[in-house]
């Protein structure tokens, strides 16, 4: 944490939204390899396929952009997520068919970009009252909700790319590290 208390800058969101679009681009270039029955193929995996993964972490992020539009900035670049439909179920496949998927996401990540680089300092102090899909209330600074929300996709790629690999696929380079260029010194 800074002397403010924030855990994260504009700074690093903005990376991690650019991060996010990159690695997104990857995975879906990677998945799209498959034929359609290999991504809906039940892998014993918590969200069952490769494809289902890929919709929980569509459902969450829609979910988690749904909340962040209710910030008192009113941010413009969240318009798009603000018509959609709440999902029901973190569960839920939103897109059987893999290009519609492949388009929500490509949507959310523009979006994702295009917030971050309007998010200030004084913006990520911003603390939501919601509520859990799972039941009860929560209030956690805006700040602390991005840290999670960038987070948990990280850790869903990372069982979609082991899905990947087992059904033969490599994604290749995944580290947040490869956007940063070599330091001369």
């Amino acid at each position: 944490m800074n002397e403010t208390g924030i855990m994260i800058t504009p700074e690093y969101v903005s990376t991690m939204a650019a991060y996010n679009q990159w690695i997104n681009a990857r995975v879906y270039a990677a998945a799209r390899k498959l034929p359609a029955e290999e991504l809906a193929a039940q892998r014993k995996a918590f969200f069952g396929s490769i494809i289902g993964t890929l919709n929980h972490i569509v459902v969450a992020d829609t979910v988690w952009l749904k909340r962040f539009a209710m910030h008192p900035s009113a941010f413009i670049s969240l318009d798009p997520i603000r018509t959609l439909d709440k999902p029901a179920a973190l569960n839920q496949v939103l897109f059987p068919d893999f290009d519609d998927l492949s388009d929500r996401r490509t949507l959310i990540d523009g979006v994702i970009v295009r917030w971050s680089s309007e998010l200030t300092a004084a913006d990520l102090c911003h603390v939501y009252s919601y509520s859990r899909m799972s039941g009860g209330v929560a209030r956690k600074s805006l700040h602390a909700l991005l840290v999670h929300f960038f987070n948990h996709q990280t850790h869903h790629r990372g069982q979609v790319t082991t899905l990947l690999s087992q059904a033969g696929v490599d994604t290749g380079v995944t580290d947040v590290l490869a956007l940063f260029p070599d330091v001369e010194g």
